[in-house]
């Protein structure tokens, strides 16, 4: 899959809604439910980070909700792409971008959001056909001023910023012409997961899903 059908892809995805759920999940156990309650609220694309060792199993479990199109995050090496592709994620998200990491979304025909906040890395990844990019850590790398900044330049290129985004902030992003949607993790709680409150994550999901 080359890489501009990649961000073709990617770019469906994130226009699914404003928010992307990032998900950091301990229990596989709460897969279902979770993904169920994000999906309910609206947000239909979750993004489940390769941070915990239930993280695969969290991918298995989701893709199998009805309605929800569940992605693995934090691809950091070509085994990480494989176990993802193998788990049912139908999307992947890196935090950067590597030839390796490139070359292996390739490989397995999984649709790949890029990391980039530099105009370098921004027309690097423009040069191979990526149009569609995770703007990544996004309040420490300038926030939604520097994305306004990036799109006078480089408005070929559409972005999802991540990265210390909340309700607080979030309107500043979604209000650019070049931000798709955001990833954040506000819509899931931990606090709401562990204590099963699927009513609170469908409401914190339906708040974020009616922002644009």
């Amino acid at each position: 899959m080359s890489p501009a059908e990649q961000s073709r892809l990617a770019l469906e995805t994130c226009r699914l809604a404003p928010v992307m759920p990032v998900l950091v999940v301990d229990d596989a156990a709460h897969a279902r439910p979770l993904a169920k309650a994000l999906v309910a609220g609206g947000l239909p694309a979750l993004e489940v980070t390769l941070r915990t060792p239930a993280a695969l199993d969290v991918i298995r479990a989701m893709a199998e909700v009805e309605g929800g199109r569940v992605g693995a995050g934090t691809l950091l090496t070509p085994a990480d792409v494989k176990a993802a592709k193998a788990a049912g994620a139908t999307f992947g998200v890196s935090p950067g971008a590597s030839e390796r990491i490139i070359a292996a979304c390739e490989d397995e025909a999984l649709p790949l959001l890029p990391g980039a906040v530099t105009p370098t890395e921004v027309m690097a990844l423009m040069e191979r056909g990526f149009t569609m990019l995770k703007f990544f850590p996004a309040e420490t790398s300038g926030g939604a001023a520097a994305l306004r900044a990036l799109g006078a330049p480089i408005p070929q290129v559409a972005f999802c910023p991540t990265g210390g985004i909340g309700l607080k902030t979030v309107g500043d992003y979604l209000s650019l012409a070049n931000v798709v949607c955001v990833g954040g993790s506000w819509v899931a709680p931990k606090d709401a997961i562990g204590r099963g409150d699927w009513a609170a994550v469908t409401a914190l999901a339906a708040e974020a899903a009616a922002l644009r």
